[in-house]
């Protein structure tokens, strides 16, 4: 069955960085176009960044320049690297796995900013 599971999240000062990893398993890896959402308390699921399979990527304005995208198709795993982070970035990161036309996303990992 499809897995995704989200690691790399914690708590990080302002400014700081953090990079999150979605291993993935269960599906042809490198057909899947891979996405990182973020929920943070009390908010809607937001879109953050998003890679096809051929590499191209987009992300949010609000998070272009901070935020970059990656996968690594021989390991399986999709990668979200997060540079100057703001407390208003403290959320429930989440992975998802875009396989045909069904979506699965994996349990998340929490990222907190603040000092």
């Amino acid at each position: 069955q499809v897995q995704l599971v989200e690691s790399g999240g914690g708590l990080v000062q302002p400014e700081g960085s953090l990079r999150l990893s979605c291993a993935a398993s269960g599906f042809t890896f490198s057909s899947a176009a891979m996405s990182w959402y973020r929920q943070a308390p009390g908010k809607e699921r937001e879109f953050v960044a998003t890679i096809s399979t051929g590499g191209s990527t987009n992300t949010a304005d609000s998070m272009k320049g901070r935020f970059t995208i990656s996968r690594d198709n021989v390991k399986n795993t999709v990668y979200l690297q997060m540079n100057t982070l703001k407390p208003e970035d403290t959320a429930v990161y989440y992975c998802k796995a875009r396989v045909l036309s069904l979506s699965y996303w994996g349990q998340g990992t929490q990222v907190t900013v603040s000092s």
